[in-house]
């Protein structure tokens, strides 16, 4: 179901019409699919036309855009596609739908946060860590083993396991430990829950609040995106309640990141221009308006995180390579069907 659609009149003929003919590339313009919140990616864009004179026409959605640039085929007026998770971007190349970024601005990002093939290069990076609540928890260090002890149970909460944040970390426990320890790991976490996983990242704060759990596993940006949401001041104190520790493992291994992306579109009518758009958004002016607007990390490490970022802690990044997370996320959601994680603890 598409969330919204403020399409540019070209646009909207060649996606919502039947289209009879292969999309025509216009000069002054770029075509793009993005799963991306509206709220965020718009700002980019319209800096990004204004410095350009290039238009950028934009479908939003919440799913199903990698499905319909594989049905469009050559037909597909998409130039670039913007995504959340790993997977999407993988998934991507895999189905050859991608074709290889061009534009020089890639080399900016460093080597395990794009492609070795140019198919698709992160824009912006997010890790899942725990929120704990600041008046019944003393640790301000915690490891992924720790969730997994005795001390913790019936005081964790998340989102559904099969959740694609969730799907990433699992899968990069995976990559990490193997498959038989990630599983002993997963069934603990699993009877540690206060209850069947479910809700947004957002809902697990307001449980800390709310005395249900005492921790959360939730994205960074989430923590920024409470403290400044205006129209719902409630959430502020959902994050007032909590504080951030970054997890690590016992042999030292590093926090999971996971990434928000792009690919070029194999068929995309505009490769020149979608170069230009992903070259924009990996400079500095665009990767400092994703830290400073969503509490994101930059791709790009010459750019900093925004300051309220940065008072949460160090982010230490584990070891463990998008590529990895993506090619383990099969093994990840197989995993969470086997031990019913959704269905909570089982005894």
């Amino acid at each position: 179901m598409f969330k919204s659609i403020p399409l540019a009149a070209a646009l909207a003929g060649a996606i919502l019409a039947a289209p009879v003919a292969p999309a025509l590339a216009q000069s002054g313009e770029v075509n793009i699919y993005s799963y991306r919140e509206p709220g965020l990616i718009q700002p980019l864009l319209d800096r990004f036309s204004a410095e350009t004179g290039i238009k950028a026409n934009v479908l939003f959605a919440g799913n199903g855009l990698l499905e319909r640039v594989a049905a469009e085929g050559e037909l597909s007026p998409a130039d670039v596609v913007l995504t959340v998770d790993v997977g999407n971007l993988v998934g991507a190349k895999d189905q050859g739908l991608t074709q290889p970024i061009t534009t020089p601005a890639l080399e900016r990002v460093p080597a395990e946060f794009r492609d070795a093939d140019g198919a698709w290069v992160a824009l912006s990076l997010r890790a899942r860590v725990f929120y704990v609540s600041k008046d019944r928890v003393d640790a301000t260090a915690l490891t992924y083993e720790d969730i997994a002890k005795p001390e913790w149970k019936g005081r964790i909460c998340t989102r559904a396991g099969d959740h694609v944040y969730n799907i990433g970390l699992i899968a990069s426990r995976i990559a990490l430990w193997g498959l038989d320890k990630t599983r002993e790991w997963l069934t603990a976490v699993r009877d540690n829950l206060a209850y069947p996983p479910g809700g947004g990242d957002r809902e697990g704060v307001k449980n800390i609040l709310a005395g249900t759990c005492d921790l959360s596993i939730t994205n960074t940006y989430y923590m920024g995106a409470m403290l400044n949401n205006e129209a719902e001041p409630e959430q502020k104190e959902w994050a007032n309640s909590a504080r951030i520790i970054y997890p690590t493992t016992a042999d030292g291994d590093g926090t999971q990141v996971n990434a928000a992306g792009a690919f070029i579109a194999k068929h995309a009518p505009n490769p020149e221009n979608a170069n230009k758009l992903i070259e924009f958004l990996l400079s500095d002016e665009a990767q400092q308006i994703y830290a400073d607007t969503n509490y994101e990390y930059p791709a790009v490490p010459s750019v900093a995180p925004a300051e309220l970022t940065l008072s949460w802690g160090k982010l230490v990044p584990s070891r463990v390579t998008l590529t990895e997370i993506a090619q383990y996320r099969d093994e990840a959601a197989a995993l969470v069907d086997e031990l019913k994680f959704n269905e909570g603890p089982q005894h």
